[in-house]
C-alpha cells in the first residue's frame, strides 16, 4: 500500500469512529480544502467543516480506495441522521504523511431534500 493510500484510510478510519481529533492528526497546519461550499484554508477551518458532518454520522462503508505515492483517493457512502445514503469521495494529496490538500465531493441533493422536507 502506497504512503499516501495509508495516510488517506487511516484519516477515514479515525473520522468514521467518531474520533475527529485523531482524523485531524492526518492534517496538515496549513491543509487547503475544495469543497463543495468553496474553499476552505488551514486545519481550524477544516475542523469546523468536519465537525458537523461527524455528529451527524451513523455509519460509513468504504466503497473504493486508490493511491500512489502522493495521491489519494476514498470513496464512500454515508448514513447520516437526517440522510441514509449520502455518497462522498475525496482526493488527498499527502506529503509527509499528512494530508496538504483535499477535493472533497459529496451529493448535497440528499440534504437538501431532507431539509425541504423536516421544512414542510
Amino acid at each position: 500500500m502506497s504512503t499516501a493510500l495509508e495516510t488517506a484510510l487511516a484519516y477515514y478510519e479515525a473520522w468514521k469512529g467518531h474520533d475527529l481529533d485523531r482524523a485531524l492528526t492526518y492534517i496538515a497546519d496549513d491543509i487547503v480544502c475544495d469543497a463543495p461550499a468553496g474553499r476552505l484554508e488551514g486545519a481550524d477551518a477544516y475542523r469546523a467543516f468536519l465537525t458537523p458532518f461527524v455528529r451527524m454520522l451513523k455509519s460509513t462503508t468504504l466503497l473504493a480506495a486508490f493511491g500512489d505515492d502522493e495521491k489519494a483517493l476514498i470513496m464512500y457512502d454515508a448514513e447520516t441522521i437526517p440522510v441514509p445514503s449520502a455518497p462522498g469521495a475525496e482526493c488527498v494529496t499527502v506529503k509527509a504523511g499528512k494530508i496538504v490538500h483535499s477535493r472533497f465531493l459529496f451529493d448535497r441533493a440528499p440534504f437538501e431534500a431532507a431539509r425541504r422536507a423536516g421544512a414542510a
